[in-house]
């Protein structure tokens, strides 16, 4: 609710409309068919937008959830193999390696050696670049495969972009009913049945 006697207007396409009446502005919001909204509350005088509120909600809405996608910490995630792995589990490993890197992880992909196994280390370096090159399309070696005690791992990192599925944000509706707004958000004009300071959202 916008209690302050004058605001500053700017109307759909941007333009500057210079400094009004909160009632003169409601009353132009409601002429075009727009929502009065305070975008700049602390300026003096404060600033109103006339907008379509619910597409308003829409756009902000659409923009937190690409900002979270963008802030999205890398994760380190591991694959681990054996040396007589069956083709079955190698495809499900690699499967999970490419699941891993489409969400922009790193995967560590670790060959675990039994026994004498070890001396034949050669055989966990040929099945860590057979898998690299199964999953070359999604991600590459960061670092190259390395003997350490019993086990031989190398790193890879995304080649693309995080795949995040998307959550469809509510559809854009205009609010016939705005109550007052947190502090936070910015604050809808509403009609009231006598002329104030105070005017509300027109229909």
């Amino acid at each position: 609710m916008i209690r302050i006697s004058q605001v500053r207007v700017i109307d759909e396409e941007g333009n500057q409309l210079g400094v009004m009446p909160t009632p003169k502005a409601l009353q132009l919001a409601q002429e075009r068919g727009f929502d009065l909204v305070e975008v700049a509350p602390m300026a003096s005088p404060p600033v109103t937008r006339l907008l379509d509120y619910g597409q308003f909600k829409y756009e902000q809405a659409r923009k937190e959830k690409e900002a979270r996608r963008h802030q999205r910490s890398v994760e380190f995630k591991e694959v681990r193999l054996r040396v007589k792995i069956g083709k079955g589990d190698f495809d499900t490993k690699v499967k999970r390696a490419i699941r891993f890197l489409d969400d922009g992880d790193r995967v560590k992909v670790t060959v675990q050696f039994r026994g004498r196994e070890v001396s034949h280390a050669y055989i966990g370096r040929d099945l860590l670049d057979r898998f690299a090159q199964q999953v070359a399309e999604h991600g590459s070696v960061d670092r190259a495969p390395v003997l350490e005690g019993r086990s031989m791992s190398m790193v890879m990192t995304s080649t693309g972009k995080p795949v995040v599925q998307d959550e469809k944000p509510a559809a854009p509706q205009k609010d016939k009913k705005q109550a007052a707004p947190r502090p936070a958000e910015p604050s809808v004009a509403k009609e009231e049945p006598e002329a104030s300071p105070a005017t509300s959202t027109g229909g």
